[in-house]
């Protein structure tokens, strides 16, 4: 599985963005997916996560603001973020595993190059 993650730029606090990944391959309806960030110094932390079926699951500090969500069809996973804050400035990643509902960066086995996201207070 090859993934492109796309969508980020500059925003200001409050706003929103959308970022999308689009993979290749005809497997990526069985794959978990999930959406990693690293911010500027500090390690990549998990985001959110979607399993084959469509259930999401979130890190506690996105929760009620970023929806994860895929299209099967379009081979396509999307993070849309909402209220955006200044400590969300990273470089966001989405990730395909087959350990669905893992949050953890070693179960994870085809990556993205990333996508910045810059949010100005």
């Amino acid at each position: 599985v090859q993934l492109q993650a796309s969508g980020g730029g500059l925003v200001q606090a409050g706003g929103s963005l959308r970022l999308s990944c689009a993979a290749s391959g005809r497997t990526f309806s069985s794959y978990g997916m999930g959406w990693f960030r690293r911010a500027p110094g500090k390690e990549r932390e998990f985001v959110a996560g979607i399993r084959p079926g469509g259930s999401t699951y979130y890190a506690d500090f996105v929760k009620d603001r970023f929806a994860v969500s895929r299209d099967n069809a379009k081979n396509t996973v999307y993070l849309q973020m909402n209220s955006l804050k200044s400590e969300d400035t990273a470089v966001y990643y989405c990730a395909a595993s087959t350990q669905w509902g893992s949050r953890r960066l070693s179960d994870y086995n085809y990556w993205g190059q990333g996508t910045l996201v810059t949010v100005s207070s």
